[in-house]
């Protein structure tokens, strides 16, 4: 059995109001908390896949962070997604979330802020196990550089 990546702990919030119904919550709240944790989980299974080389850490994570990389691997799951999580998805993509980045496609960064939505509910609720089982797909094994060259 692989050992789980995120551990339940002391990252996980135990009281705050608006913290434990995330249902209360602005989709745009929700992808702030997301964008955090997603970024965490690539950085630290990065790490734990044997990677120690700070630039290929990087160029591992950005290539996996970024919105084009996120809606591509939204587009992969969201068959399996469940109807309450499939409305969080759209609600995030919906949330009126300012301009996109320069170079990014308006719907890449919707679409990117809606599965950013989903990793912050999910991480709200004390989910752990359906975001690791849903984050463990994320396509590691197509590690390229931005220049295309395999590390």
């Amino acid at each position: 059995m692989e050992e789980r990546i995120i551990q339940p702990g002391p990252l996980l919030p135990t009281s705050g109001g608006a913290v434990n119904d995330p249902e209360s919550l602005s989709p745009l709240v929700l992808a702030y908390i997301g964008d955090a944790v997603y970024e965490l989980f690539v950085r630290t299974a990065l790490v734990a896949k044997g990677t120690n080389r700070l630039p290929q850490l990087h160029r591992a994570a950005v290539r996996l962070v970024r919105a084009t990389s996120q809606a591509d691997f939204l587009a992969r799951i969201e068959g399996m997604l469940t109807e309450e999580e499939r409305q969080v998805m759209k609600r995030g993509r919906n949330a009126r979330s300012g301009q996109a980045p320069r170079g990014t496609a308006v719907i890449a960064y919707r679409l990117s802020t809606g599965l950013e939505s989903l990793v912050g509910y999910w991480y709200l609720r004390g989910e752990i196990e359906r975001l690791e089982q849903v984050l463990s797909l994320l396509p590691w094994t197509e590690d390229k550089t931005e220049g295309g060259e395999p590390e």
